[in-house]
């Protein structure tokens, strides 16, 4: 698995992530080599084009992960 990680999910990104996989899979060792995509925020052209490519791709909360807590009051 190859995983490209952007704050912004654009579709350079998702290019640069294929160009990544199209060498690995040259190595018969490692193929087939799968490609996951993640940013804060993936615009859906990069989406659509991930998705052409196999390319999984997900978003995420780098706040959330860092574990910082939210600026607003919840209830629960």
């Amino acid at each position: 698995m190859a995983v490209e990680i952007k704050r912004r999910g654009e579709i350079d990104g998702v290019e640069q992530l294929a160009r990544y996989l199209e060498r690995l899979d040259l190595d018969g060792r490692l193929r087939p080599v799968r490609g996951m995509f993640v940013a804060q925020q993936i615009k859906p052209q990069a989406q659509l084009l991930a998705a052409a490519r196999g390319i999984e791709c997900v978003e995420v909360d780098y706040d959330e992960l860092r574990g910082v807590a939210p600026d607003r009051l919840t209830l629960f």
